[in-house]
């Protein structure tokens, strides 16, 4: 601070120094953001699809503490398909690599971010995939972030699922490539328009392998087979089915019997592959190299932390030796979904352990929501804009981890609530 300005602004005592800083930065052009997103932040209100954050106080698992509820919950709505998010082996392994190379990086990949656990994970995960090469990313978000931008430009042309993740969407917005955007799984419709485009370097058909809101998996079999007779390069974001889905885990393509057709894959160690974070790109080396030159959020982000670099490789070694969890997530999804129709329910999907319990009102899901946790069932009411307007439900997700009882539990205080509301009769 300038001696002049000394003399102007008197030197905050250290307990007002908090409430100088709000006065001396408060302005009129504050005070109008602060009125127009108040008024936003009411019609959210106002429109029942307010999302707030319920506290949990323990560790990820089938049975939570949270801050509101005096006794254990039953959760129904986390990505840990496979129960290892609260593995203890996994979490040693993640203690072990803290202990070993410390908390984090401090530093981007390539000045010196690079530690031995990266490239062990990265070898570890072009082998799961049956692919030349590997990238790791602070998030998948940060993977589909990165990879339209890198590899397309003005010359190209990339169409996308309309029901795409978001991240998928940023992603495609951040690139100079002409964009189309293809009817819900609707092949007649992408046929049509990759048809329209004749002049284009590469042609890229981008889809969500198993699409998070709904449950249901793309036709990768018929996307596969035009972008063959077109000449396309074909990308898949595979979170919701990486580790689970398939035989042996390894996602859509594996569902699909065809592992090894789809040219770029884009998943995440955040969900099944030990719950933590971190996101991946695997596919062609010429595309991961380039990834590594020119990929903003990786030469931007820090490296991924080791203790979720650790956790990772434990979770990929327990995936692929033993497909127990595979199996029984399987069953336990069958039950649930067979259970929940025949007391008749609306559940969407493709027998996959992403449940959606189709409500349709933004109010009644977040109501439905507050009376399972009332009954010990931690579930979420999903709404605009998470989903569609009027297509407002209650996402289950199955897991390995779920007993018999619990998923009966869970049936039973759905039926209990859905005929209260008058959902079900």
């Amino acid at each position: 601070m300038s001696g002049s300005l000394r003399t102007l602004v008197p030197r905050p005592s250290p307990l007002r120094r908090n409430a100088w800083f709000q006065v001396r930065w408060n302005s009129k052009a504050q005070e109008s953001l602060r009125a127009i997103l108040a008024e936003e932040l009411k019609q959210i209100q106002n429109a029942g699809t307010w999302k707030d954050e319920r506290v949990i106080t323990s560790k990820q698992g089938v049975e939570i503490n949270v801050a509101s509820q005096e006794s254990k919950i039953l959760n129904f709505c986390a990505n840990n398909y496979l129960g290892l998010s609260g593995h203890e082996d996994v979490m040693n392994a993640a203690k072990d690599a803290i202990d070993k190379y410390g908390a984090g990086l401090s530093s981007v990949r390539f000045i010196c971010g690079t530690q031995h656990i990266h490239k062990e994970l990265e070898e570890k995960l072009k082998e799961f995939h049956v692919r030349e090469d590997a990238i790791l990313y602070p998030s998948c978000f940060d993977a589909n972030a990165g990879l339209f931008e890198t590899i397309l430009n003005e010359n190209d042309a990339v169409f996308s699922d309309e029901l795409n993740h978001a991240s998928i969407i940023d992603g495609i917005r951040l690139c100079k490539a002409r964009k189309f955007r293809y009817k819900h799984k609707d092949m007649k419709d992408l046929e049509e328009k990759l048809k329209s485009v004749q002049d284009a370097r590469l042609k890229l058909i981008a889809t969500d392998g198993v699409f998070s809101m709904d449950g249901n998996v793309a036709p990768l079999d018929k996307i596969c087979d035009l972008a063959k007779t077109y000449k396309a390069v074909t990308f898949v974001d595979d979170c919701h089915a990486t580790g689970f889905f398939g035989k042996t885990g390894r996602g859509t393509e594996e569902f699909y019997g065809m592992i090894g057709s789809v040219d770029i894959i884009n998943s995440t160690l955040g969900k099944a592959v030990g719950g933590a974070s971190g996101g991946y790109t695997v596919g062609p080396r010429e595309v991961v190299s380039l990834l590594r030159q020119r990929g903003r959020p990786y030469l931007f982000s820090n490296s991924l932390p080791p203790p979720v670099v650790g956790a990772g490789l434990k979770a990929l070694d327990i995936i692929m030796k033993d497909t127990s969890l595979i199996e029984r997530v399987r069953t336990n999804t069958k039950r649930f979904r067979e259970s929940m129709i025949q007391a008749g329910f609306k559940i969407a999907g493709e027998d996959h352990p992403i449940c959606p319990v189709m409500l349709g009102d933004a109010k009644l899901a977040n109501i439905f929501a507050d009376e399972m946790l009332g009954r010990g069932i931690y579930v979420i009411g999903f709404s605009y804009p998470v989903v569609p307007k009027n297509q407002a439900r209650i996402r289950v997700q199955i897991s390995a981890a779920h007993t018999n009882e619990e998923i009966d539990r869970a049936v039973a205080a759905f039926v209990e609530i859905g005929k209260k509301l008058s959902v079900i009769s």
